[in-house]
């Protein structure tokens, strides 16, 4: 595995031998229900200098290749799958890089980066599919998701999923990434786009969504409240309707 930037500053990368993983898995398929991976990225060295000391500026250069290859296990596999990156040599290893951005003081203390691997996927759900799978209990679909919380501008496949399943999605402003896209030109029906300045407003928002609560009406100003009128005819079929029921 490569890991690299793209132009834009994204981390990208390449896969090679994924043939020779398949074969190692399929070949063992019944005697396991999660899959473990760690492999050696291989990355110049100032890439790491660069990314620990960027104060979490710059994009974790491993990220991309790893995703590409558990996303495509995954998918093959049907199983759920983590990546660790094992150090590429001692030099690596005991890299002196000094205080870095706290949200990246776990990658820089630790020295197989499986333990977190291996933690999550002992609770990971079991990936289940048929048209039948909603029926049988303990199942979650995208019926039992109640809302998407993304960086803002992040389009991917969970928001695109979103968006076709009516799902509302909550974009954050303060988790800045390398994305541009403008979340607001998208087909969003109304009242399934929210676009907030951080996380706590973010809990906010989905706060009010699981009570039910309109999120319009507990911001300010407060839109007009708009008054109609019907007329007798209308009224008194109403209330014939009113009484049937």
């Amino acid at each position: 595995m490569w890991g690299e930037y793209s132009s834009s500053g994204r981390a990208v990368g390449r896969v090679e031998g994924l043939e020779r993983l398949c074969e190692v898995l399929s070949r063992r398929r019944t005697e396991f229900d999660a899959i473990a991976l760690g492999s050696i990225i291989d990355v110049p060295e100032r890439f790491h200098h660069d990314y620990y000391e960027s104060r979490g500026e710059i994009v974790n250069p491993w990220g991309g290749v790893e995703a590409m290859l558990t996303h495509a296990i995954s998918m093959i596999f049907n199983m759920p799958s983590a990546h660790a990156p094992m150090a590429e040599s001692m030099e690596i290893l005991n890299l002196d890089v000094g205080a870095v951005d706290p949200r990246m003081s776990a990658e820089v203390i630790s020295t197989s980066f499986l333990y977190s691997v291996l933690k999550g996927l002992h609770r990971s759900p079991r990936i289940v599919r048929g048209a039948a799978v909603w029926k049988r209990p303990g199942v979650l679909t995208a019926a039992d998701v109640s809302c998407l919380v993304i960086p803002d501008g992040c389009v991917g496949l969970p928001t695109l999923a979103a968006l076709e399943q009516g799902i509302p999605v909550v974009a954050v402003r303060e988790n800045r990434n390398r994305m541009r896209n403008d979340l607001e030109a998208f087909p969003f029906a109304p009242g399934k786009l929210f676009i907030v300045d951080n996380y706590l407003e973010a809990v906010g928002v989905m706060t009010a969504l699981q009570a039910g609560v309109a999120v319009p009406s507990v911001r300010r100003p407060l839109a007009e409240t708009t008054v109609s009128s019907e007329s007798t005819e209308q009224a008194d079929v109403a209330q014939e309707v009113a009484e049937y029921l």
